[in-house]
């Protein structure tokens, strides 16, 4: 055995190694571990929050009961990303034969044999991971799938040029692929829990408590079938956590940093699945390594990886126990990052799911009990009454052929689905398009957004609920009937050619031009050019108009006389001179909502452009 194979052999698991061996006895296998090993040239660079497309020249290794270490599969010019099956006898990975073609997922025998292509022609698919049963309603008997991360959808994140990733399942024989995330930015690294729901990162605009310009990676989980899609680790901790899994013990343990290194690599944290929005704890400090790729371990511990925190060395494998911080070293190769260690052994299969998504069915509903029931510390900030109505907008994700073109704006293109009343006890009951980016803005008496959800999704004949307006979602309602489940759902559906935009060169350049380009407001020369449309939008976005968010723009302060910001915006009370001045035609309501619309949209340039080359 080479002297880095004989690295510390000793207290993997109860699993891994026999009975106590003396410090002079190398420790016995009674199971192989399967892992990655990375190349030390050629590595990615990361990319926004997001760490780099590590993988490429990458190659799955078998570590064998005695020490001996040989190659998994041949023939691959890139290998990476293993999962092993709930009887330990087969293994997923994804693979590229060359360097020009895509990431496709294969399965093969722990042996070695049987190697079998389960996806094809759906962009490049990673991370693949076996999910436990699920029946549909159309499905002759349940049947077993791989969840898998792919850019089938040909998207670009929200936050530019970087093409965006979603979960997709997709049958053992590779029939009926299907999406189940509808992320406008990118969702990797599924783990599927105990209890069924996969648990998986995602990357979420958030420029609130750290998250900073280019928003967070957080925790979310969903069902196997892509429904009931909820916040799981909450505003916990650092801004990007990654790579989670779950223990025996009812631990989470996932990678957590401040900033996005190649690989994605940080410290480690935990949460208590008892309470998740709750109980995040920072497990191992920055000096202590750079950590990789937790995977559990039947007894409690997790097998991981690590590489120095000051940059230099490789990544090693290591036993972590996640209740006391402790990691012991099990394997090295200097030559290599040796990370993605996973144990080839039975394990227990997660519960299994039935669904209610039919696919023919175009909608999905949602509701919500009461939005005024919200994390607030002080419900005055929001009382029963403040809310009159809910706008419902759609994501216009980004794609290649738009790229450069379609924004000036550093938010999506958004298209209205419609607005509805919200009853008086803060509630609402909307049938929407299945499978489709959708934000919910709860707005006020001046149709201005005093609170504007994430991105969210139904799937297809989903009936999907919340209890309030960003609630504690370990808290239970109130046990009263909502006035809007009383009667049939809003339906706010309409066609995609009937979906409203609003936008600056079509819509509100020439309101401004017409009211306030004078002598008494902004003649030629003033800060606020109009006699440039182009000048003009420039000038707004650089300091008058918040994209998406109208209530903290000044813009709009001046159009109502008013500071409009709320308590939890965090805006220092000032004097807003009024707009226009006294003595000037004042604007209407119509023109003031449309400038708000124009903001609360996303404040663009110009609309989206239509199949014939003209604007939305």
């Amino acid at each position: 055995m080479s002297a880095a194979v004989f690295r510390a052999w000793w207290m993997l698991s109860a699993i891994l190694v026999g009975s106590a061996a003396s410090s002079q006895a190398a420790p016995k296998l009674t199971a192989p571990v399967v892992f990655t090993q990375l190349p030390l040239t050629g590595l990615p660079s990361p990319r926004a929050v997001l760490r780099g497309d590590y993988g490429r020249g990458g190659r799955l290794m078998l570590l064998l009961p005695g020490g001996a270490v040989r190659p998994l599969v041949k023939d691959f010019e890139s290998a990476a990303d293993p999962d092993v099956s709930f009887d330990g006898k087969r293994i997923l990975f994804a693979g590229r034969k060359t360097a020009s073609s895509n990431w496709e997922i294969y399965e093969i025998n722990a042996d070695g044999s049987g190697l079998r292509q389960i996806t094809r022609g759906l962009g490049d698919c990673r991370n693949p991971v076996y999910q436990s049963s699920i029946f549909y309603l159309d499905d002759e008997a349940p049947h077993y799938q791989v969840t898998f991360v792919s850019t089938a959808a040909g998207e670009y994140n929200e936050y530019g040029p970087i093409p965006a990733s979603n979960l997709y399942s997709i049958r053992l024989d590779g029939t009926q692929p299907r999406r189940l995330t509808f992320q406008v930015s990118s969702s990797f690294d599924p783990f599927q829990m105990q209890d069924g729901r996969i648990l998986f990162s995602a990357w979420r605009w958030h420029t609130l408590e750290g998250g900073g310009p280019l928003g967070r990676v957080e925790l979310y989980g969903i069902n196997l079938d892509g429904t009931d899609f909820a916040a799981f680790s909450g505003m916990q901790g650092r801004r990007i956590k990654h790579m989670a899994c779950t223990t025996p013990k009812r631990m989470v343990v996932f990678i957590e940093s401040s900033e996005a290194l190649w690989d994605g690599a940080g410290s480690v944290g935990t949460l208590s699945l008892r309470r998740n929005l709750h109980s995040y704890r920072a497990l191992t400090p920055p000096e202590a390594g750079l950590y990789h790729s937790p995977s559990p371990l039947p007894d409690g511990p997790v097998l991981i990886s690590r590489r120095p925190a000051n940059g230099k060395g490789t990544h090693a494998i290591y036993r972590l126990d996640p209740e006391t911080g402790r990691a012991e070293p099990v394997f090295d190769d200097p030559k290599f990052h040796d990370i993605q260690a996973k144990l080839v052994a039975p394990r227990e299969e997660p519960d299994g799911r039935s669904s209610v998504v039919v696919d023919s069915e175009p909608d999905g509903v949602f509701y919500c009990l009461d939005l005024y029931t919200t994390d607030f510390s002080d419900r005055n900030w929001m009382p029963p009454g403040s809310v009159k109505r809910l706008r419902v907008l759609e994501a216009v994700p980004r794609t290649p052929a738009a790229s450069g073109t379609e924004t000036r704006s550093p938010l999506l293109h958004r298209r209205l689905l419609g607005e509805v009343d919200v009853e008086d006890d803060g509630s609402f009951h909307i049938q929407v398009p299945a499978n489709l980016p959708i934000q919910l803005q709860a707005l006020d008496a001046d149709g201005m957004a005093l609170r504007s959800s994430a991105w969210i999704w139904v799937k297809n004949k989903e009936h999907r609920g919340c209890i309030g307006c960003h609630e504690d979602g370990e808290r239970t309602p109130e046990n009263v009937a909502a006035k809007a489940l009383s009667h049939p759902a809003a339906r706010l559906n309409l066609p995609v050619e009937k979906r409203r935009t609003v936008d600056f060169r079509r819509d509100i350049m020439p309101l401004l031009a017409a009211g306030c380009a004078s002598g008494a407001c902004h003649p030629a020369g003033s800060k606020l050019p109009l006699h440039s449309p182009e000048a003009a939008y420039k000038a707004l976005l650089a300091g008058y108009v918040t994209p998406g968010q109208a209530r903290t723009s000044p813009l709009v302060w001046s159009i109502h006389g008013r500071n409009t910001s709320r308590p939890w915006d965090g805006a220092a009370a000032a004097p807003v001179a009024a707009m226009p001045p006294a003595g000037s035609k004042p604007l209407t309501a119509a023109q003031k909502r449309a400038i708000v619309e124009w903001i609360d949209f996303g404040a663009h340039w110009e609309a989206l452009p239509t199949a014939s080359g003209g604007k939305r």
